[in-house]
């Protein structure tokens, strides 16, 4: 990760990177975005136990708590499906309980991201990042019901 962090920032003149939420937050403030090399925090914090069921999106949700931001999980696919979405009859979900979430023994998102959403007490966001418009939309707020994503709900409150 640490890697195409590095190379992430190579390729973006907007960009800088930062080892700590201390320097994200200075660069968040000079209008660049921060891409966190997230590896020093959690090994002095070790937030996780060593799991395959631990990815980048419960290190993004750990990151998003620290710095007390939303969450976005940008992924291959448009965001949670009632099954498998290559399978006839998988459904997007539009809009889902973090409770009806833990239930699920596979989805677009890593198992321990549910758990973590509680625990921090985030909302998230799950989206095609193959689409930057759809990422835009997020970001600004723009949703309306057509809209192909995923919110999973912490409080259990509307969008």
């Amino acid at each position: 990760m640490d890697i195409l962090a590095k190379l992430l920032d190579d390729k973006l003149a907007f960009t800088e990177i930062s080892y700590s939420i201390e320097t994200a937050e200075k660069i968040a403030n000079s209008n660049k975005i921060p891409i966190m090399i997230c590896s020093e925090i959690l090994k002095e914090n070790e937030p996780f136990k060593h799991s395959w069921d631990v990815t980048s999106d419960s290190i993004a949700a750990y990151i998003a708590s620290l710095l007390g931001s939303k969450l976005l999980i940008a992924t291959d696919v448009d965001g949670i499906y009632t099954k498998d979405p290559s399978l006839s009859g998988a459904e997007l979900i539009s809009n889902i309980d973090v409770n009806e979430l833990l239930t699920f023994e596979e989805s677009s998102i890593d198992l321990s991201l549910p758990a973590l959403l509680i625990e921090y007490g985030l909302d998230c966001y799950v989206v095609n990042g193959e689409y930057p418009e759809r990422v835009l939309s997020i970001l600004n707020q723009n949703l309306d019901d057509s809209f192909n994503c995923t919110f999973i709900n912490v409080l259990n409150r509307n969008k």
